[in-house]
This record gives C-alpha cells, sequence and structure tokens, in this order.
C-alpha cells in the first residue's frame, strides 16, 4: 500500500529518542508530510495531572495569533439586538427555536456555537446533541456570554478550546503544514502558554511532561519542553 510506504518513509527521517528544539520538530513535521491535501498540524501535551480530580481539570480557550488556517463556521443562539449584533460581527447562522428545531432533525453545519446567557435554557434542550460533538456553548471557555461581537470575531480569527481527556493529555490543532514555519511555532507557543496559565494549583511536580507535534497523516515529532518554555515571555 502506497501510503505505508510513505508513512514509513516519513518515520525514518524521525529519531523517536530524541526531544527536538521547537523549530527543527516544525520543520520535520512539515518535511514529513506527505498527503495530498493539506494536512492540520496537531499538537499533543501530556500533563501532570489527575482528571479524575475535579480541582485538576484543565479546560479553557486560547484564540491563536496565526489563525487555523480554515473558515469557521459560527452559530449563534441569540434574540434581538444581540441577534443583529451576531450578523453584523459576520456570524454565519443565528437564531434561536429555529436552530433548535434544525439540530433536532439532524443538522450539523457548523464549527462553533455561541449563545447569550438568556438562551441557554432553550440551547440545554439539544445539550445531548452538542456535548458530545465538542458544541454546547460554555462560558468557561466564552462561548456563553453577551458580548457577541468578540465571541464571534474570536472565533473565526482561530479561537481553539482545550481540555485534558482522562490519560492527562490535551490535543489541539494548531495551524496547517502549509503555514509558514514562524507562524506555527508562534502558535504553538501561544497554545503552551494558556496551559501553563491553567494548571491547578493543586498539581504537583513537573506539569508539561511531553509534547509532541504531528501533521494529519505524519508521524510524532518529541519537542524539547524546556526549551520550548524558555520562548514564552
Amino acid at each position: 500500500m502506497q501510503t505505508g510506504k510513505q508513512h514509513k518513509a516519513a518515520k525514518a527521517k524521525i529519531d523517536r529518542r530524541v526531544a527536538y528544539p521547537i523549530d527543527e520538530a516544525i520543520t520535520l513535521v512539515k518535511g514529513s508530510a506527505y498527503a495530498k491535501f493539506d494536512e492540520t498540524v496537531d499538537v499533543s501535551v501530556r500533563l501532570g495531572v489527575d482528571p479524575r480530580k475535579a480541582d485538576q481539570m484543565v479546560r479553557g480557550a486560547v484564540v491563536l495569533p496565526n489563525g487555523l488556517g480554515k473558515t469557521v463556521r459560527v452559530l449563534v443562539f441569540a434574540k434581538g439586538e444581540k441577534a443583529q449584533e451576531a450578523t453584523a460581527a459576520g456570524a454565519d447562522h443565528v437564531g434561536a427555536d429555529d436552530l433548535v428545531t434544525k439540530i433536532q432533525g439532524g443538522w450539523f453545519d457548523f464549527d462553533t456555537a455561541i449563545a447569550t446567557p438568556d438562551m441557554m435554557g432553550t440551547v440545554g434542550k439539544i445539550g445531548r446533541l452538542l456535548g458530545p460533538r465538542g458544541l454546547m456553548p460554555n462560558p468557561k471557555v466564552g462561548t456563553v456570554t453577551f458580548d457577541i461581537a468578540r465571541a464571534v470575531n474570536e472565533a473565526k480569527s482561530g479561537k481553539i478550546e482545550y481540555r485534558v481527556e482522562k490519560a492527562g493529555i490535551v490535543h489541539a490543532p494548531v495551524g496547517k503544514v502549509s503555514f509558514d514555519p514562524q507562524k506555527l511555532q508562534e502558535n504553538i507557543i501561544s497554545l503552551v502558554d494558556a496551559l501553563v496559565k491553567a494548571k491547578p494549583s493543586t498539581a504537583k511536580g513537573s506539569y508539561l511532561k511531553k509534547i509532541c507535534i504531528s501533521s494529519t497523516m505524519g508521524p510524532g515529532v518529541v519537542v524539547d519542553v524546556p526549551a520550548l518554555q524558555a520562548l514564552i515571555k
């Protein structure tokens, strides 16, 4: 199988025993991407936390300085002036009960959902549909707010949400393989900086245990964590 040979060749370029400086790691990721499409670059961060404990849950959002390299479809649950504000800010879909009905019918043609606080009673009706897809508006990540224009602008400009999984790992996209290396580095630093600031006070010992970056189809490259932390201002 051709893709198998390509993946094997890509893996041969990387020494998994080595933790690379971030600039070298990005070069290796870009150089080992072989798909015919513009692959997404993903970051995996193993944190020194126990997600089973409520006070060690790491969750939040960050606006990447250079975006994600894709068009983000934004849906807003709002009424009246706030609905008009959402439309003016460039939201792709704006509504209330009508959107709830569409979603109950199986429609999910959007990437991010935002809601004004007064709409959460209505949105709660479809929580079981939105939640598993990571689309449920949440005040902790700024998607339940009356500052609709700002929320829409941030979503459009590359805001990503992160949440630590049961294994203590955070996975997040940080751009495309076609991005300039410096822009990818800036996005990665922004994400890691946000994770450091979100460190629970109860987390003991080493917090950033391991960082790995990869393209959608390519192999992972381990990043030198102390060297990366030194770049965070």
